[in-house]
């Protein structure tokens, strides 16, 4: 869940401890190094010696208040306003779970708003404690249901605390213009999503960033599989309370006693160990919920913000990454929801090269070994974030491209009027025999490859994994794994031409398994040329030379290949479809570079482990997890390939 954070991270945490387990474990943004810089840099939280932390000490007044909501409850909201009395501001509001800390009227942040850009040139900012979290009142439910209909005041959602807040500020905050913005990024970008749900007149833009959208597809499961390494290591964090009394208590953190993640999870076993002494020992509410609800149930649907978002006014900037390893379906889906079911509403949407958050701090100029060029972050923060602000709130000149997407492999901006661009067209990349892989169908009569799947040697995500989801697994150098038994392999010929893919890509799969369950796992990969050179990023003791970059990747929990509440076995030996989205992308494979696509049935520990046995995994035990032989099909009758969207080129 994320970096606008930064900010807000910084004077949330009191100690460097809670700091570094909160970036490292959940939002996953920034580096060693750059986290003891900026720590160093703001060595008082909320009371920081960077130059704008003393420029908001110097030209902001920090208010406090209980703004009170319809049905009594009342939220805690930090207020920060110019001392120059002598114009009109706009509100820059910013809903959060994370906490508005510093609490205390002499306490500021070291920052305000998405960017510097904002703190200078004058806004009222607004942070707020939403329902059931640090100082508010109420109870907090993941990821509030939104609703329909708010028949009584006892009706209350996201939306109507929002409408609740918004009224409340231009009532009583002086020298306001009238106009409310809202931004954030990740979970607060979920709140912002659902700001636009109070539908306010004065809510005249909004940027949700990284936003979850369907918890299901976002943070908890994809496709059906477990998010095993985010989510432990992000609840008892997060988790500082489970009532309805305010508190200023940080929440906790695991003895993890290794810095070995693969073993780590490895010995905990089935997920339901989690809940044993040692670990979280049936405490944490909101991992049991997840546990609880593994099919997509109505506790899911009722936590899909999509459906609601119609009959929006508000202009909007839909923000996200490329290599979000969080919340890319948030992103992309809560963009194209909205835009399609609000054509006249001015929507836009960008995507960077970015991690969760990446965009909001720091150059944005390469992942891993993987360099873009240059800063992307700056482009972003000052030519589209802040130009979009400043249009809809203080009414300058903006033109803004509807679609700004930066396009990685030759690492450039493209800007488009829809996504994805009208100038794709739809193919399909067959897997052949002999690990070719093609745009010509395949014409054999038979084929198929198969791989020994043991779930209690599972391989791993990325090379040494640690106990953090390591963001770099999004463009990780996938050699590893191609040299496994339990990993199978197609690759192209040297391609003879640039190919650009943009849009989604479905993997359509022919399979079978000799178990009754499977998981699959699809990456697509970039493979360098032999003369491709190391670069100023590049590891030590890594070359570039055949490096196989992963463009994108998902896995799909097999049992639910014909609906995600639907779960069915697979009838052993029995060739079945399994077909599921990998989420969009906008590459160029360059010409004497080579498209290389890769399938397993584990991928650990950043899903957890298939028992490949049907039942409930949730509640499988340590001895039921099985080797299983799987075969994926190269044939004529029965086809494997990616839909993929392709660029036409003059």
């Amino acid at each position: 869940m994320t970096t606008t954070h930064a900010v807000v991270v910084f004077v949330l945490l009191r100690t460097f401890k809670d700091f570094l387990i909160f970036f490292m474990k959940k939002l996953n943004l920034l580096v060693f190094g750059f986290v003891l810089l900026a720590f160093n840099s703001l060595a008082q939280p909320g009371q920081g010696n960077s130059p704008d932390a003393a420029y908001v000490k110097a030209n902001y007044t920090k208010y406090e208040y209980k703004i009170p909501m319809r049905d009594g409850i009342k939220l805690f909201t930090s207020v920060y306003v110019p001392k120059d009395t002598t114009k009109k501001y706009p509100f820059m509001m910013d809903r959060t779970p994370y906490s508005v800390a510093p609490y205390g009227l002499d306490k500021y942040k070291g920052s305000l708003g998405p960017s510097s850009l904002f703190l200078h040139d004058g806004y009222i900012f607004v942070y707020q404690d939403v329902r059931g979290r640090w100082m508010s009142e109420g109870i907090f439910r993941e990821m509030t249901p939104e609703l329909e209909a708010h028949k009584t005041n006892k009706d209350v959602d996201e939306g109507t605390d929002t409408y609740d807040t918004i009224d409340w500020l231009l009532k009583n905050i002086p020298n306001n213009s009238g106009k409310v913005g809202a931004w954030g990024i990740s979970y607060p970008g979920f709140f912002t999503t659902t700001c636009l749900l109070s539908r306010h007149p004065a809510l005249v833009a909004a940027s949700p960033q990284a936003p979850m959208s369907d918890l299901y597809r976002d943070d908890a499961f994809h496709n059906g599989a477990f998010m095993l390494v985010a989510n432990f290591g992000f609840y008892p964090f997060f988790t500082n309370r489970q009532d309805d009394k305010p508190t200023q208590r940080r929440g906790g953190e695991l003895t993890y006693g290794t810095e070995d993640g693969y073993e780590y999870y490895l010995k905990m076993g089935s997920v339901k160990n989690s809940n044993k002494p040692g670990y979280y020992a049936d405490t944490i509410r909101l991992w049991n919920e997840m546990l609880d609800h593994p099919n997509y149930d109505q506790h899911w649907k009722d936590r899909n913000v999509l459906p609601h978002l119609h009959d929006i006014k508000t202009a909007v900037l839909v923000t996200g990454g490329w290599y979000d390893a969080e919340d890319l379906y948030g992103a992309i889906n809560t963009y194209k929801t909205l835009a399609k079911d609000n054509p006249a509403t001015p929507v836009y949407f960008t995507m960077g090269p970015w991690v969760h958050g990446g965009w909001a701090r720091g150059p944005g100029d390469h992942l891993g070994d993987i360099d873009f060029g240059g800063p992307t972050g700056p482009f972003y923060r000052e030519k589209i974030e802040f130009a979009f602000f400043s249009h809809y709130l203080k009414g300058t000149d903006g033109d803004i491209p509807k679609v700004s997407t930066f396009e990685t492999g030759v690492n450039q901006w493209k800007t488009y009027n829809t996504w994805p661009p009208k100038e794709a067209e739809d193919k399909n990349l067959y897997f052949l025999p002999g690990g070719k892989l093609s745009f010509d169908a395949p014409t054999a009569v038979t084929g198929a490859d198969e791989f020994v799947s043991d779930p209690n040697k599972p391989v791993p995500f990325i090379t040494n994994p640690d106990l953090d989801m390591k963001r770099e697994y999004m463009t990780g150098d996938q050699r590893f794994a191609e040299s496994r038994p339990d990993v199978l392999t197609y690759q192209t010929e040297v391609l003879d031409h640039d190919v650009t893919l943009a849009g989604n890509i479905w993997a359509n799969l022919k399979v079978s398994t000799t178990g009754t369950d499977a998981d699959w796992v699809v990456k697509v990969i970039d493979v360098y040329p032999d003369s491709a050179k190391n670069n100023k990023f590049t590891a030590q003791g890594v070359m570039m030379s055949h490096y196989e970059q992963m463009v994108r990747s998902e896995s799909m929990r097999g049992k639910f290949r014909n609906g995600f509440g639907k779960p069915e076995p697979f009838v052993p030996g029995k060739v079945a479809p399994v077909n599921f989205e990998l989420q969009d992308i906008l590459h160029t494979f360059k010409k004497g570079h080579r498209i290389m696509v890769q399938v397993q049935s584990t991928w650990f520990p950043l899903i957890d482990r298939n028992p490949q046995v049907f039942e409930d995994i949730m509640n499988a035990g340590d001895k039921d997890f099985k080797k299983a032989t799987n075969k994926v099909y190269t044939s004529k009758a029965h086809p494997s390939y990616l839909k993929v969207r392709v660029m036409q080129t003059n």
